[in-house]
């Protein structure tokens, strides 16, 4: 099986242009969506991404579970972002 890669203790997951940090276990996750990129030298790099807190809750209407949202130019900054909502989020139970 295929070891999950882990960001400051939390789960990180990329399916296309949508990367997920947390667990879905937690009752909130953060999705990052990967809107614009930008070729440098032969690499896509994000110009432009999306960065929502969601509910994890499966009973609640999906635009319902956005908590927080926020657009960032690059991903190292939506990272930052996340890191900070997904911390304050979980410690807030």
């Amino acid at each position: 099986m295929a070891k999950t890669l882990e960001y400051k203790g939390h789960p990180l997951q990329r399916k296309d242009n949508i990367i997920y940090y947390g667990s879905f276990a937690d009752k909130y996750i953060i999705m990052m969506q990967i809107l614009d990129t930008k070729k440098v030298k032969d690499l896509d790099v994000a110009t432009k991404v999306s960065v929502q807190l969601q509910l994890t809750d499966p009973s609640i209407k999906s635009r319902d579970r956005i908590v927080k949202k926020s657009e960032k130019d690059s991903l190292y900054s939506a990272i930052d972002v996340a890191v900070v909502w997904l911390e304050r989020a979980l410690s807030s139970r």
